[in-house]
């Protein structure tokens, strides 16, 4: 989930983004900024939410189709691309690392 203005912009991945190869997402609709802070059940059976990750980032580029951001997360520190695969509901995830500066 990316807050993007008053909403979440949100995509199901189908496994943790690495840098050993892409992966697969599908876009959901936008969620409330209420579940920036949930962890717990989704109503109607759903699934569940759990935080992986949280931190700060800055968009790099927004446009039809193409979202990247960098990431300065506790868990992922670097550059996402979330490209739109058919002008559908699914996406390919790409992760590259920011390198250690310490």
């Amino acid at each position: 989930m990316l807050e993007w203005g008053q909403a979440l912009r949100t995509w199901a991945v189908a496994s943790e983004p690495g840098t050993a190869n892409d992966v697969e997402a599908e876009a959901l609709p936008d969620h409330r900024l209420e579940y920036l802070d949930y962890e717990g059940p989704i109503s109607g059976d759903r699934g569940s939410v759990t935080q992986w990750d949280a931190g700060q980032y800055e968009v790099e580029r927004d446009s039809e189709g193409e979202v990247i951001v960098q990431l300065a997360g506790q868990r992922l520190n670097g550059r996402i691309s979330f490209c739109q695969k058919n002008e559908g509901h699914f996406w390919r995830v790409s992760f590259s690392a920011a390198p250690n500066t310490g």
